[in-house]
């Protein structure tokens, strides 16, 4: 089975963002996508589809991602608004108390998406509503994936984990009885390639479309340093032992030649 991780785009409704403009660098995704990779079940946009939360952002977005050739699964990050994204995708799937989260199940197992977002802030947060839901389905036996925006843990780079899931030991006691069934959690907010294993969990998270946060792991808390490394998005294969995440510069240019 494959599938494609695509992670923090940050539309703009109008103008530039940090002098770019985000629904050009997700056009360009989309068409390496519908080129390449159209044999892919799905696409799962891992939170961020716009940066500023507004109703014409969203309908720029929709306009892009609708373009797709194949599905796409749609999750909030901390620069979403609820209201708003409800407004452009208004059968957008929500739990029973209206966070936009779900479980689609696959061939390879049942696949998690969870609603990290705070009531307020850029930190995520995952309540008691939301961890009794994540409970309830991870009683269903097979394979588990896990998609959110915020990771549960920390990266390294202090300005980011200043800002992770902030009730995370909270989130590892739902899902700790459950991990030999859990394969991989995949992430965004970051806006970094990023690899490893959280607690027997392995994990990947894919760079952003419009903007990167740099590998800085010596600067302040209170500050994130940002560049314009190329964006990516990821190609996940699945199969029954192995979970294989190919990060792919789709805007690369270099030379191809033969080896």
């Amino acid at each position: 089975m494959k599938f494609i991780h695509l992670t923090d785009t940050h539309v703009v409704g109008s103008g530039l963002l940090y002098g770019q403009d985000p629904a050009e660098r997700l056009t360009e995704a989309v068409t390496s996508i519908n080129a390449e990779h159209s044999d892919a079940e799905f696409v799962i946009v891992t939170g961020d589809m716009t940066h500023w939360g507004d109703a014409d952002a969203y309908a720029r977005f929709a306009i892009e991602i609708a373009k797709l050739k194949i599905p796409f699964h749609l999750m909030v990050g901390n620069h979403d608004d609820t209201p708003s994204l409800m407004q452009t995708f208004p059968d957008l799937p929500r739990d029973e108390n209206g966070f936009v989260q779900q479980a689609i199940e696959t061939p390879r197992g049942r696949f998690l998406l969870l609603d990290t977002k705070a009531p307020e802030g850029h930190a995520g947060a995952y309540c008691e509503a939301r961890r009794d839901w994540l409970s309830h389905q991870l009683e269903a036996s097979g394979p588990v994936y896990l998609f959110m925006h915020h990771p549960p843990f920390e990266v390294g780079i202090k300005a980011m984990d200043a800002i992770m899931m902030l009730d995370a030991e909270a989130f590892h006691d739902v899902v700790a009885p459950h991990k030999n069934r859990i394969r991989h959690l995949f992430f965004g907010h970051v806006h970094r390639a990023i690899w490893g294993n959280w607690r027997g969990i392995s994990y990947s998270c894919m760079r952003g479309l419009n903007h990167q946060v740099a590998l800085d792991l010596n600067a302040r808390a209170e500050r994130i340093n940002g560049n314009f490394e190329p964006p990516a998005y990821g190609v996940v294969l699945l199969q029954d032992d192995q979970v294989t995440v190919h990060l792919h510069d789709f805007t690369d240019t270099s030379e191809s030649f033969q080896l």
